[in-house]
């Protein structure tokens, strides 16, 4: 069980306990979870209903994709009300619409490619432009850039540790100001890249970071297994850290500054409010 509050100063945080004890019965492993317009919790997770939606109560409020998708990973939702989400194991990408239906998809399902969207992708992020950004973690060792309607720009990485280089890219985020940051999981790093690719910085002061989340005010979160939560600036410097509950695999904030762990192996989603 993590610490009942973490983090220190102005980014301090109390766990809301049994927060989601009305749906741990019905969790699958959760993969990632995200806060959508409408201030809905969507747990992505690998259960009967995998897309879960709950309220800031943790009252459950919708479901999807019930016999859809094979192994739910990442998820980001956009302002727009669409959420854009991973299946992992079927090598694929799709964005689902405000009505539920789904319209765009990346990548051929159950067809992975090597050295090319996809094989085995872990998270998705889009720009403040709307173009799209995939870590292509488990297979290959790229993050790839796509037009906001789908059309593959470029991929850049490659399996190693030198800067621009990955193992196992895990987590993805684009701020406002078009930087890409990746979280380079058996790299043990963050790094930070401009939308074409171009290395700028890295941040070495993690064990398996598993996700990257900007609030409104450019705030920078980061889980990792240590099982830690991270709060940076924009320069990289640590505000307040935490520790979480076991392997955090995803997070997310809310308008009110509050934040959702995804917990994959306690198959469970954590949620702490901010501390004013």
């Amino acid at each position: 069980m993590s610490a009942a509050r973490i983090g220190s100063g102005h980014y301090l945080f109390e766990r809301v306990d049994d927060w989601d004890k009305e749906h741990r019965a019905s969790f699958g492993v959760v993969s990632s979870v995200a806060v959508d317009s409408d201030q809905r919790v969507r747990v992505w997770h690998r259960g009967a209903d995998p897309l879960l939606s709950l309220d800031s109560d943790g009252k459950r409020v919708g479901a999807w994709g019930a016999g859809l998708v094979r192994d739910p990973h990442g998820i980001f939702a956009v302002e727009d009300g669409s959420i854009w989400l991973v299946d992992r194991d079927a090598h694929e990408v799709l964005c689902l619409g405000r009505d539920g239906r789904v319209g765009l998809r990346l990548g051929q399902r159950d067809s992975p490619a090597h050295n090319a969207p996809f094989s085995h992708p872990a998270d998705v992020a889009l720009s403040k432009s709307g173009e799209i950004f995939v870590a292509d973690g488990y297979g290959n060792s790229l993050v790839h850039r796509f037009t906001s309607t789908g059309k593959h720009i470029l991929s850049w990485g490659g399996p190693g540790s030198l800067a621009g280089q990955f193992r196992v890219p895990h987590g993805v985020w684009v701020d406002s100001q078009d930087v890409v940051y990746v979280a380079d999981r058996e790299n043990n790093r963050v790094q930070c890249f401009t939308t074409g690719g171009i290395f700028i910085d890295q941040w070495t002061d993690f064990y398996r970071p598993t996700d990257v989340f900007m609030d409104a005010e450019g705030i920078i979160y980061v889980t990792d297994h240590v099982a830690r939560l991270t709060v940076l600036d924009r320069g990289g410097h640590i505000l307040a850290r935490g520790r979480l509950g076991d392997r955090p695999h995803s997070l997310w904030g809310d308008r009110k500054g509050n934040l959702y762990i995804a917990l994959a192996l306690e198959k469970r989603v954590e949620k702490y409010a901010r501390v004013r």
